[in-house]
């Protein structure tokens, strides 16, 4: 599971660092260019539901299986993309099918993995996550400095084949796995349970706010470091993304916090961290931007393997449908507020955007706090 997380999260992020460059090359706005992240998360969010019921229908491991191999292949296209629209429809295509495989990784991991280890194995899969994404943006940039954006989406989309082959081969079989009837009045019977619940829909709106504000900061934080007085290179730009690692070891941490002090309490801790980070980034020297991003990364890594680990908790046998709400709602925050903060961006440059993400962080803070009122 380590792995499939790390190779989806590579290839859905690939092209943000390189967010300038193919503005410059494709002769379009700021905004546009981050429709190469946007249009991929979008594609994630409309098919989890689809992909978490085929995943409740045919098992969670066929549907992971394939949709890794698939986007693979979806991948390693989008390096030979003619124009711009190529290249977005290719994203979001690959977006749509590797939804399959984080729809379904929430409810193996709580069909498969004891409740007291839950925690853990939820952190160690989301650290899959952050290393995945690090990995895939360092080297794309790495590989874009010594030769082209397309040898280096090649390079990724290679990866994530070999990545499949690993994924296909060594993943254990299910042992608890009880098909369920993928009928209209079944998904809205779960779906409606789902959001009468007193923490779930809470839990998605986490989930919609506190990634919009990460991608959101991520995308148009390579502009900044571009221009003066920084002006970086795409390989300087892509080693922040190594920040990723402090991710990895916050989504293993926050399992711990959690069975020692309890979601409640270690929630808004985390959002706080987020909030603070931020607040770092409005400095000028460099050292205080990449601290200031550290520690944003930090936070926000924390939060979501916390809240997506509660998700699964609570749902019980609905897991599925509600793992497949939550990262809609995650996967669509990034696109809605990804987009929105290139509007902030060309208005008022950094300030401007970090009052956009500054309000997410504070709403979410303020459901994060509210949540703690849940019983444990």
């Amino acid at each position: 599971m380590f792995v499939g997380g790390f190779a989806t999260f590579a290839l859905v992020y690939s092209t943000q660092p390189l967010l300038p460059l193919l503005a410059g090359e494709f002769g379009v706005s700021a905004a546009s260019a981050s429709l190469t992240v946007s249009a991929t998360t979008a594609g994630l969010a409309l098919m989890l539901i689809p992909g978490s019921v085929l995943a409740d229908r045919l098992g969670r491991q066929q549907v992971m299986k394939l949709s890794l191999a698939i986007a693979a292949v979806l991948a390693l296209a989008t390096a030979f993309a003619p124009d711009f629209l190529s290249l977005l429809v290719l994203r979001a295509l690959l977006g749509a099918v590797i939804a399959g495989l984080p729809a379904a990784a929430m409810a193996y991991i709580g069909e498969e993995v004891a409740p007291n280890a839950q925690a853990r194995a939820m952190g160690l899969y989301i650290a899959g996550n952050a290393l995945g994404g690090m990995s895939g943006r360092f080297v794309t940039a790495l590989l874009t400095d010594l030769g082209s954006w397309r040898t280096a989406l090649a390079v990724i989309a290679v990866f994530g084949l070999l990545s499949a082959v690993v994924f296909w081969r060594r993943l254990p079989d299910s042992r608890h796995f009880q098909p369920r009837a993928a009928t209209p009045a079944r998904i809205l019977r779960d779906t409606v349970a789902i959001y009468r619940d007193p923490g779930l829909p809470w839990l998605f709106l986490v989930a919609f706010l506190a990634m919009g504000a990460f991608v959101g900061l991520y995308n148009f934080l390579g502009f900044r470091l571009l221009a003066s007085p920084y002006l970086l290179g795409q390989s300087a730009i892509g080693a922040i993304f190594l920040l990723y690692l402090l991710g990895t070891w916050a989504s293993a941490l926050s399992g711990r916090l959690a069975e020692r002090h309890g979601r409640q309490k270690t929630m808004w801790r985390m959002v706080a961290i987020m909030g603070t980070g931020l607040a770092l980034t409005l400095g000028q020297p460099l050292w205080l931007i990449i601290a200031g991003v550290g520690v944003f990364t930090f936070g926000f890594f924390a939060a979501h393997a916390l809240a997506s680990g509660w998700v699964g908790r609570r749902a019980g046998e609905r897991r599925a449908l509600a793992s497949a709400l939550y990262l809609s709602s995650y996967y669509l925050g990034a696109s809605v507020i990804g987009s929105l903060t290139g509007t902030a961006w060309t208005a008022g440059h950094w300030p401007g955007l970090a009052a956009l993400l500054g309000a997410c962080v504070l709403g979410t803070g303020s459901v994060a706090l509210w949540l703690r009122r849940l019983p444990t």
